[in-house]
């Protein structure tokens, strides 16, 4: 018995028709990749995350115009040490102010610490520390308004001074800033921090 085998030759059209087909495959990949950077980076922006700009709706929180003596300098990683916000010379008794209109999100002690802080319409959130409050959480607050007095103590600084802190988001997601940033001041640099879970970040 004698075998034999049957080899089916495709036709050169149909071999033209896989070749453009291959052709318009690899051009649709090439377009996803190109536009996803812009995407991705549109995801990153969003209002939760979006790093803060110079704006006339916020100003100093202490008049007059401070010395910076200790800037914005995060940590590498989120359970490293770092200075997750700026130290502002001051006496003691000075009084501190809202930085931009926003409603008071906390007033009293966080680990022994006066701490307020201010939540703002577009979702940030300002902390000023060590400071005595002066008013109460819930209440509105205009940009200058006494928020309350700066006391001695923190440990970031040999002489009494504010601690002032800006982030975004909350849990894992809490991003810090320089708050500097709403004023224009720096060009922002950010990194993720993991906040405590009460809403008041424990700064350094």
């Amino acid at each position: 018995m004698q075998l034999t085998s049957t080899v089916r030759l495709e036709s050169p059209i149909v071999y033209r028709m896989r070749f453009w087909w291959a052709l318009v495959r690899a051009a649709v990949l090439l377009t996803v990749l190109a536009t996803a950077p812009p995407f991705l980076a549109e995801l990153s922006a969003s209002p939760a995350h979006a790093a803060p700009r110079g704006s006339a709706d916020f100003g100093w929180p202490l008049t007059p115009t401070p010395a910076v003596v200790k800037g914005f300098d995060p940590p590498g990683e989120r359970w490293l040490p770092g200075h997750r916000g700026v130290d502002l010379a001051a006496p003691a008794g000075a009084v501190v102010r809202a930085a931009g209109r926003g409603v008071i999100n906390f007033a009293g002690t966080v680990g022994g610490k006066p701490v307020v802080s201010i939540r703002h319409s577009d979702g940030l959130l300002t902390t000023y520390e060590p400071v005595t409050a002066s008013i109460r959480s819930g209440q509105p607050v205009n940009r200058g308004a006494p928020i309350g007095t700066l006391v001695a103590g923190h440990a970031g600084c040999s002489t009494p001074c504010l601690h002032w802190g800006a982030r975004r988001g909350a849990g894992a997601s809490a991003v810090y800033f320089d708050p500097l940033a709403l004023l224009g001041q720096i060009q922002v640099r950010l990194k993720p921090i993991a906040p405590e879970d009460h809403g008041e970040p424990q700064e350094d």
